[in-house]
């Protein structure tokens, strides 16, 4: 019998029985049936006391299943004493449906009813709008890039660009790959998919499992799979077994939980958000190592992550952030991905499933893809809904696109007072105290790490039946121990930490402070806390540009306060003393460090100073504010950091606007590849032949290197950027030429370091080529390129063009007999304005130390340094004079 036949056969029976009860007989059943657990869950008395004879059969059929609770009935029946209705009941169900077929089946033969229930139940999601669509025409295939085998410190060939080749689209292929035997032939049991804020790592999961039932993933592999939001379970009342949480996701309680545990290499868990966990140390968080054990929930699902629990399952965990200490520690040889989001192609492919309608799908896109900044923020999906709805209310309005903004701030601010507007009209000023207090909630579960809020929480607040909870709360009910629990919680977890950020911004100037404190606390936190509020401290730093702060006002009447831009940037200049030399890691909310092994996890649980730094300054969009914060980081330091395209578009901004006597150092970095056009079809390329556009279609402009903007940035008459050093990072030819091009016009940098970065002759020469231009004003150059002899000659021949260049350090470089020949000679170049020359640690035969104590003698005033040149050498610290 079909699932739907056998529930309305279920019920009909259910019903017919429970009517020929009378009313003390109805009231001796529900008694009797709140005290008859099935797998230790019963029906809360709450939906029990006063359930009618049709209630109380629809609650038995959506609370146990058909089958489970026709059984459930008949025993209470007999408990109650009514064993005539009881025998009636077992009579007719063997009429109807024959014998009990649930509790016959076996393993293999549940998996099938499993899949189909999972298919079910997945088969829609939810939009932010509350909207349901089909999964497989919602999803929108992102990319994703495993884990970097490639050692950062590796030396590769200027051609080779790795991550281009091994980032690949989220379909059925790419998802079976993530557990792929390595190269000695192990297969991975803990996967992490990792990415910042609404980059798609929950709808890929869902996905996932969506196509395992579908029979696409994992075939002959995995038998049951199992979906985790740890958010909230963790929020979830009470305590529970492994045991548990899978019969909450089975189609019914006679699931052969124990025969499905007893084959754990056979199952796979979906633990969805796991940097929400807490971290060790408490009894409540000690991993739970028995199914069946009743433990809290961050035990289970701590337990899962450190395979005490099952350790032959397999597990697939989203997150946040790139592994932070708190959790690395906790992963048993995991296997990383990185979430990338949307690649161009896939942007056009969301907006025009999003719109449907073509015309306006072709204009909205036209717009932001002319707008630069605003469609590099689109690689994230849920940036790009926000997009989507906020440019569809204003075609349907009429209204002029170009006030869609270009920060991630302006774009969820602009959302919300559009919902505001569409929304029914109400007083102004009840608004804003809705508002004051929606953000005081947010606030308060940010801080608190809570996601869902009673009907108390709102009750307290006044938020009850609002206009503001019916906009952007989402209700939910949960089964209590006693009756239906109603929860709320925001649309989406960004919106919770957007309001939390807007808080603080709207909090009345002679205001008693909000018991949690004001945003000192919240920048002053701890470094897991800090970690946590990430993305809420960035929203901060974009609410509080001057522009931002006007549309505050303006959408919402509130008056906002300076006085909290001034704590912000005072705690800014402050941290060039207690921010972290070292960045372990590419920016937690937003980009993943692949391929770095760091010796110290501890410091990956840092706010990846400064470059997460850098990316609140670059929400402001306001050039004063950022040059005045950047006076307190004389020297910014990025160290192993795998930069993607949005990264350096951050950096670049920053840079743009630093203050004079700035310095940059980036050491053993990875520059994401130039995106690069696929070429046309030969069909295309012969219809433009034939057409008469051959000779504009052969006409390129040159690809620009991942490092272009920032380079365009160092030439900004803006830019006070004094010092460049760039170590250990690989730099093709195409990242020299435009290196090039940003000597020969960058007007404050007199310093540049290149240490080891694999260079080739061709980009030592197109560089030299750039210092030795005219208007190049480097002073300082230092050199170190072990094994390229030759092209050093290039370097040296800048010594006779240069007008600037005063102190040039080769430390480490190899120089033959020959070249320091040549560069003596160079040194003695009338144009020559070289004062100081540093060759420590460099090898240098007796006949070249000769010909330097020659160049000394002949030019007094130039400083040589060399061990073996000092005529007074410092004698060793330590060492006795007088041995």
């Amino acid at each position: 019998m079909e699932p739907g036949a056998a529930s309305g056969a279920a019920r009909e029976l259910l019903l017919a029985a429970l009517e020929d009860l009378s009313q003390q007989q109805l009231k001796r059943f529900r008694h009797k049936l709140r005290d008859a657990p099935l797998d230790g869950r019963s029906i809360p008395w709450g939906r029990l006391e006063n359930a009618n004879a049709v209630d109380l059969a629809e609650e038995l059929i959506n609370f146990y299943g058909p089958e489970p609770a026709l059984d459930v009935a008949r025993k209470t029946l007999k408990r109650a004493d009514v064993r005539d209705v009881a025998a009636r009941l077992k009579e007719q169900r063997l009429q109807r449906l024959g014998p009990s077929s649930s509790a016959l089946l076996s393993v293999s033969e549940y998996k099938k009813k499993y899949r189909e229930h999972v298919l079910r139940q997945h088969a829609k999601v939810k939009e932010r709008n509350a909207r349901s669509v089909k999964i497989t025409k919602r999803f929108t295939k992102l990319l994703i890039a495993p884990e970097s085998a490639v050692p950062e410190h590796a030396a590769q060939e200027p051609a080779e660009e790795p991550e281009r080749e091994r980032a690949r689209r989220s379909d059925t292929h790419t998802f079976n790959r993530l557990f792929r035997r390595d190269e000695e032939g192990q297969r991975p049991l803990t996967v992490v998919l990792q990415g910042p804020a609404g980059i798609g790592k929950t709808m890929a999961a869902k996905k996932i499992l969506y196509d395992w039932a579908a029979g696409k993933l994992y075939h002959g592999q995995v038998d049951f799979a199992f979906f985790m939001p740890c958010r909230e379970l963790l929020e979830r009342p009470g305590t529970c077994s492994l045991a548990d949480l899978i019969l909450d996701q089975c189609p019914d309680r006679s699931a052969p939980v124990r025969q499905m545990l007893a084959q754990s290499e056979r199952l796979l868990f979906i633990l969805d958000g796991v940097d929400e966990l807490p971290a060790l140390g408490s009894a409540e968080t000690a991993p739970c190592i028995d199914p069946f054990e009743v433990a809290s929930a961050a035990g289970v699902l701590g337990g899962l992550l450190s395979k005490v629990l099952l350790p032959e399952a397999r597990l697939l965990v989203t997150t946040r952030g790139a592994a932070p200490g708190k959790l690395q520690g906790r992963l048993c040889s995991p296997q990383c991905a990185e979430v990338r989001g949307f690649s161009d192609k896939d942007k056009k492919k969301y907006f025009y499933k999003f719109f449907q309608d073509e015309w306006r799908a072709e204009r909205a896109y036209r717009f932001v893809k002319e707008n630069e900044t605003l469609f590099s923020l689109c690689f994230v999906p849920f940036v790009c809904w926000i997009v989507c709805t906020v440019l569809r209310q204003q075609l349907e309005l009429g209204q002029d696109l170009s006030r869609t903004s270009k920060t991630t701030t302006s774009v969820y601010l602009l959302f919300i007072s559009s919902v505001l507007r569409s929304a029914p009209a109400a007083d102004g000023r009840r608004v804003q105290d809705e508002l004051r207090k929606l953000s005081r909630l947010a606030r308060e579960g940010v801080l608190r790490r809570r996601a869902q809020f009673s009907e108390k929480d709102l009750e307290r607040l006044e938020l009850r039946g609002s206009k503001v909870q019916t906009l952007f709360l989402s209700r939910k009910e949960l089964p209590g121990v006693l009756e239906t629990e109603v929860t709320y919680q925001f649309m989406d977890q960004s919106f919770q930490e957007f309001f939390a950020a807007l808080s603080y911004l709207l909090e009345d100037e002679g205001a008693p402070r909000a018991p949690l404190g004001g945003v000192g606390a919240l920048l002053r936190g701890d470094a897991e806390l800090r970690c946590h509020l990430a993305l809420t401290i960035r929203f901060l730093f974009g609410l509080l540009s001057t522009e931002r702060m006007q549309d505050i006002e303006r959408h919402f009447g509130c008056a906002v306060s300076e006085r909290v831009k001034q704590d912000v940037l005072r705690w800014v200049q402050d941290q060039g003393q207690d921010c972290p030399r070292r960045v372990t890691e590419g920016t937690e909310k937003t980009q993943v460090l692949q391929g770095a092994e760091e010796p110290e996890e501890e410091e990956g649980e840092e706010l990846n100073y400064p470059l997460e730094l850098l990316y609140c300054l670059y929400e402001t969009q306001e050039d004063a504010f950022v040059c005045q914060a950047l006076r307190g980081l004389p020297e910014l330091v990025l160290e192993r950091v795998h930069l993607s395209r949005m990264d350096l578009a951050v950096l670049s901004y920053c840079i743009r606007c630093c203050p004079a006597g700035q310095a940059l150092r980036l050491v053993s970095c990875r520059l994401a590849a130039a995106q690069e056009k696929k070429k046309k079809s030969l069909m295309k390329r012969l219809q433009g032949s034939l057409g008469g556009s051959s000779s504009q279609a052969t006409i390129r402009k040159p690809l620009g290197s991942p490092l272009r903007p920032l380079c365009e940035a160092m030439m900004d008459q803006q830019c006070g950027l004094n010092s460049l050093t760039l170590s250990h990072c690989k730099l093709p030819d195409l990242v020299c030429r435009d290196l090039s091009e940003a000597l020969r016009e960058a007007p404050a940098l007199t310093d540049l370091g290149l240490v080891c970065n694999s260079l080739s002759e061709a980009g030592l020469r197109v560089l030299s080529e750039g210092l030795a231009w005219p208007q190049c004003r480097v002073q300082t150059l230092r050199v170190q390129q072990p094994g390229l002899q030759e092209a050093l000659q290039y370097v040296v021949g800048v010594l006779q063009h240069s007008p600037a260049l005063t102190t040039l350090d080769l430390s480490g470089c190899q120089l033959s007999g020959p070249m320091v020949t040549y560069l003596c000679a160079a040194l003695q170049y009338p144009g020559c304005r070289l004062q100081t020359l540093s060759l420590t640690s460099v090898d240098l035969s007796e006949q070249s130390l000769q010909a330097l104590r020659a160049l000394g003698t002949a030019k007094p005033g130039l400083v040589i340094t060399h061990p073996m040149l000092d005529s007074h050498p410092e004698p060793p610290k330590g060492f006795n004079s007088t041995l």
